[in-house]
């Protein structure tokens, strides 16, 4: 048997992909471990399994270096990496480092944004996969932006010669050994398609996770579409217009839509039917939901664009209204849409109106939910966290 150890950033969105993977591998009777800034993080998502190795860093939405919540484009990216990613790469080194050394991993598994995983992996002279769990990389989203590609790549050059080998050549997103993408070719779109090397496109990683108990399933009624709108996790500072938006539209629809919102930062309040975080017949406000066993019972979903979120409602074949804030977004929204599996409306400007009309379209057009559910039986078809489990282990055979 061999030993896998999964380096990944303090990200939900990063993590849940991961887990499902280790879960078959460890099945299957291989050891597991785990490198991460937030080991609690990590504790909570994957279960104690496996043990966690804690690495510092930085924690999204914490300290000094916290991202200001209205900025967009080349600003938010260049913020992201600057003040976020290259940081999280030299702080975890020397946790990554006594990782390997304590658990003597066979693999080193780096998150595509856990730059310290590919480059210690590359100076010791372990092989490494990429774990890709956004194909926003794939679709080369700086093409228009060269000034931002080169700094990037001087950056992680920087960042090769603190941590990595200073010999080395491999791009630390894009591992020469094995890349696992968590999508197909055909929903990143042609560019991504068209990537060369080890690129094994394995479609997502959905698996059963652990759920807080307590939502009040009786509370759906099957005589209205149910609709899910959520952000993720790591935009609660910056939802609160459009989630008060969507609650406008959604009350409009009240007489043949209920909505489950997941607003953990509170920032509904309340309106001015009395009704904000809580519940009555129409609209439910919760901090938290058991987002895969409730996107069995929508019919849509209203999101940011997360990868994650995206593909987790395709995979149940449920159409979407995306709308885009800031890095990875955009390019995952354009695929949605090039799909047919859904509308894009703009973060900052929508109205309630064109929210509502939106959200019209992808429950009462057929394209749209036939296109999701074409979507879903491809992702399904290219095999998720087994497929995954499957061509670690061949790495793994063929290094050792």
């Amino acid at each position: 048997m061999s030993g896998f150890l999964f380096v990944v950033p303090p990200l939900v969105g990063h993590i849940n992909p991961a887990v499902g993977v280790a879960d078959r591998l460890l099945a299957r009777g291989h050891r597991v471990a785990w490198a991460c800034a937030d080991p609690a993080l990590v504790g909570r998502l994957a279960g104690d399994r496996a043990p966690v190795f804690p690495c510092a860093g930085p924690v999204p939405g914490v300290g000094e270096a916290r991202r200001p919540p209205d900025l967009r484009g080349p600003e938010a990216l260049r913020f992201l990496w600057e003040w976020y990613l290259l940081p999280l790469g030299e702080a975890m080194a020397p946790g990554v480092r006594a990782a390997i050394g304590t658990f003597r991993p066979d693999v080193v598994v780096a998150d595509q944004q856990a730059f310290a995983g590919a480059l210690v992996a590359e100076r010791v002279g372990l092989p490494w996969a990429t774990s890709a769990t956004t194909s926003a990389e794939f679709a080369d989203p700086l093409a228009g932006l060269p000034k931002v590609g080169r700094w990037i790549v001087e950056r992680l050059a920087d960042l090769r010669a603190s941590v990595g080998d200073p010999a080395g050549d491999a791009d630390p997103r894009f591992s020469p050994h094995l890349v696992l993408a968590f999508s197909t070719a055909e929903f990143a779109g042609p560019h991504a398609a068209a990537r060369s090397g080890p690129v094994h496109w394995v479609g997502p990683s959905v698996t059963a996770r652990a759920e807080r108990s307590g939502f009040p399933w009786e509370w759906l009624d099957p005589g209205r579409a149910a609709v899910l709108v959520t952000l993720g996790t790591a935009n609660t500072d910056v939802g609160g217009r459009f989630l008060d938006v969507c609650r406008e539209a959604l009350r409009e629809r009240a007489d043949r839509i209920q909505a489950v919102v997941v607003d953990p930062a509170g920032t509904l309040g309340a309106d001015d039917s009395g009704a904000g975080h809580g519940q009555d017949k129409d609209l439910l406000v919760l901090p938290s939901v058991p987002q895969l066993a409730l996107l069995e019972k929508v019919d849509a979903v209203v999101c940011h664009a997360g990868h994650n979120t995206v593909c987790e409602a395709l995979w149940h074949g449920v159409p979407l209204v995306v709308a885009p804030i800031r890095d990875d977004q955009p390019v995952v929204a354009g695929q949605v849409v090039d799909a047919g599996a859904g509308v894009r409306v703009r973060f900052g400007r929508v109205t309630a109106a064109r929210l509502g009309a939106a959200l019209d379209s992808v429950l009462h057009e057929p394209g749209h939910r036939a296109a999701a559910e074409r979507i879903g039986t491809a992702f399904r078809a290219a095999g998720g966290a087994p497929a995954a489990a499957d061509r670690l282990e061949q790495l793994a055979r063929e290094s050792q």
